[in-house]
């Protein structure tokens, strides 16, 4: 009689032999990939050679250089350092070629470079693919459908609704600095802006202001902004996996949920105005439409209108570009002037003359304002709300100097340190308004508050008469 014993070293063993072969694997991967990281950084140190940076550690870059709330400061003293460009190590092989000179500006935004896909990839879960992050000729299709949208006759038009957006956050300051003489005025301004296009740019009937829904929307814009900032600067942060599991991602997706319930409201509320009787008629005899009416009647070149997904793109990244950033230049605005008491109440004195009588600023009034347009533009010089701007170079550049860079390199035009450069304005942290006087000289790209080439001219021809209206009517009522 034989007894059959079963030995747990078979299974065992096969498993045992699994886990070292797996191991194995994963420690050629890993060598693998920290070849592939040398072997990049090495490429990367050449190609840099030519421009010059405090030294780096290998893998924490340059973080031990600078202190979270003393950045900007900080990288000033290189600007001054070293000219007209440096790279920033970040960690690793990822780094960031900081250019701030504007002859530098000047070659980089008058090539098609595409836009770099590393720092706005984590805008796409909020605003998706619209003329943001378009590159090639589907950006130019969009714009050029949406281009009309900006005409300077239909802008004009705006200017009313602006003054009434304006009135409104003025009476709501007047009740607030009875109980409080000191007022946080962002979040007042943002509502404001995000009233003022909601009502010119997707026929909004109501006020934004007056509707406590919409505070929702414009702190989770603030919570996004903040949000990107940081995972920016995380090296932990880089992967979408890992980023929606911490706490930072799980707040992310809850904010681009109410950032979309609200636009997606607003699309749908529109849609169903035009299927009312004698709507469409309407808008089929308007000389100018509005930017939604713009989408949803629009036809892409293959007679197909835009899809839901590029609809909603579209309108993510006007609702967010054209509030967000107005709202913050305004605010600089207000700030810049509140810290230059003189300088603001002539442009108070300047306004006043002009209104004579008249209650609210007109069209024609902007360009009739021209010291007040210059505090406008140096206090935008001071604190651009678009601080930088970056690019990846589709073929080797070389710039006025003789030196050059290979394809593929990821360049920042830094406008926050351009602005501040003292070999492109003298004294640049002091308030000088006469810098942006009548006949003033100044290089074409010195000054670049929203960047510049096509793609920002719609952005510039909706913030700047936004932001001059916007800025010069509470001047002109109040002492800040």
């Amino acid at each position: 009689m034989s007894v059959s014993v079963l030995s747990p070293t078979g299974p065992l063993g096969s498993v045992s032999g699994l886990l070292q072969v797996v191991t194995l694997l994963s420690l050629v991967l890993l060598l693998l990939k920290a070849a592939q990281l040398y072997l990049r950084r090495q490429w990367l140190l050449k190609a840099l050679k030519d421009f010059p940076s405090p030294p780096s550690h290998w893998l924490f870059g340059h973080k031990h250089e600078f202190q979270k709330d003393q950045e900007l400061q900080h990288f000033l003293k290189w600007v001054e350092k070293f000219p007209c460009a440096c790279p920033r190590w970040l960690w690793g092989s990822n780094f960031a070629f900081q250019v701030y000179d504007p002859d530098y500006a000047k070659v980089i935004l008058g090539r098609p470079d595409p836009k770099s896909h590393e720092p706005y990839r984590f805008l796409v879960p909020w605003i998706g693919y619209g003329l943001l992050l378009l590159n090639g000729q589907t950006w130019f299709q969009h714009r050029r459908m949406l281009t009309p949208a900006f005409h300077y006759d239909i802008l004009k038009t705006y200017v009313r609704i602006m003054a009434d957006s304006v009135q409104i956050m003025l009476d709501k300051w007047e009740k607030l600095i009875t109980q409080d003489p000191y007022v946080e005025f962002f979040e007042h301004v943002s509502l404001m802006t995000l009233d003022t296009i909601m009502k010119c740019a997707f026929s909004y009937q109501g006020s934004i202001q007056l509707d406590r829904n919409s505070h929702s929307y414009i702190q989770a814009v603030g919570n996004l902004n903040k949000l990107i900032c940081s995972r920016l600067r995380n090296a932990f942060y880089q992967s979408d996996f890992i980023y929606r599991l911490t706490p930072d991602g799980r707040l992310s997706h809850y904010a681009c949920q109410v950032a979309h319930q609200h636009t997606e409201q607003v699309i749908k509320l529109r849609k169903a105005d035009l299927q009312k009787e004698g709507e469409m008629e309407k808008i089929r005899r308007k000389r100018h439409l509005d930017f939604l009416d713009i989408l949803l009647c629009a036809k892409m070149e293959n007679g197909h209108s835009l899809s839901d997904q590029n609809l909603k793109a579209e309108v993510d990244t006007f609702m967010f570009e054209g509030h967000d950033t107005t709202a913050s230049g305004i605010s600089w605005i207000l700030y810049a002037l509140a810290m230059h008491p003189k300088h603001q109440q002539a442009c108070r004195e300047e306004i006043q003359s002009l209104l004579g009588d008249g209650a609210f600023i007109t069209w024609d009034h902007l360009n009739r304002m021209p010291y007040t347009t210059m505090c406008i533009k140096e206090a935008l010089r001071i604190y651009p709300p678009v601080p930088n701007i970056s690019r990846v170079l589709s073929k080797p550049i070389t710039f006025p100097d003789g030196r050059s860079l290979p394809k593929g390199i990821r360049v920042t035009l830094n406008i926050y340190s351009l602005h501040h450069n003292p070999k492109v304005w003298s004294n640049p942290e002091v308030f000088d308004p006469s810098r942006f006087a009548p006949g003033s000289a100044q290089h074409s790209h010195a000054f670049l508050p929203f960047s510049a080439g096509s793609s920002s001219e719609g952005q510039k021809k909706w913030i700047l008469p936004d932001e001059n209206h916007s800025g010069a009517r509470p001047i002109s009522l109040q002492q800040l």
